[in-house]
């Protein structure tokens, strides 16, 4: 039997090797991690989980699926449900910072979006999904459009995607000390 990471089957290879990435780099910079899922359902934190030795750096998973759970469990306010909804940049960034603050971890990252096949609302379609990394000084956004592409896809490339973001919410918290708090979007640095 191969050493490469096999999650019981549950989850691509790809994704299992890309959450072991994740878990190296947290591990070689003493960084705890955490998640915060609405549209994934806890599939980001069964990913990292799925591996041997991950509570050395795994501390902790928030599944808050309405909204209600997302102000209760996460801290996301009132005013940025009502106004922004929950699928929205606002809403990512205010369930990551919620994950690290209520799990006490250096990094958290958070998924919300729409897996379908329905929830679309005007402007925001299926595949839309809002991936926020919040780390001590500072933030990151991404958005993506996956499309269509069927529930189980769209979940599936949130992972993966959330994992990515992770990765650079672990290395970013390495170089960033003190200073200035700043969100980054995608391309920015």
């Amino acid at each position: 039997m191969s050493d490469a990471p096999q999650g019981e089957g549950v989850f691509p290879l790809s994704l299992m090797r890309r959450a072991g990435e994740v878990l190296e780099r947290a591990r070689e910079r003493g960084v705890r991690v955490g998640c915060a899922e609405s549209c994934t359902g806890g599939l980001v934190a069964a990913c990292l989980s799925a591996l041997p030795g991950a509570s050395d750096v795994f501390a902790c998973g928030f599944v808050a699926y309405e909204n209600a759970a997302k102000a209760r469990l996460l801290g996301v306010s009132e005013e940025i449900l009502a106004a922004r909804g929950a699928v929205s940049r606002e809403c990512a960034l205010a369930m990551a910072e919620g994950a690290r603050e209520r799990g006490g971890v250096d990094v958290a990252v958070s998924v919300t979006g729409i897996a379908g096949p329905g929830g679309a609302l005007e402007g925001k379609p299926v595949g839309l999904v809002h991936f926020a990394c919040a780390f001590g000084g500072g933030s990151l956004h991404r958005e993506m459009r996956f499309g269509d592409i069927g529930r189980a896809a769209v979940r599936m490339a949130s992972v993966g995607e959330a994992l990515s973001l992770l990765e650079e919410g672990v290395i970013l918290s390495a170089v960033r000390t003190g200073g200035n708090s700043k969100t980054l979007e995608e391309g920015e640095s």
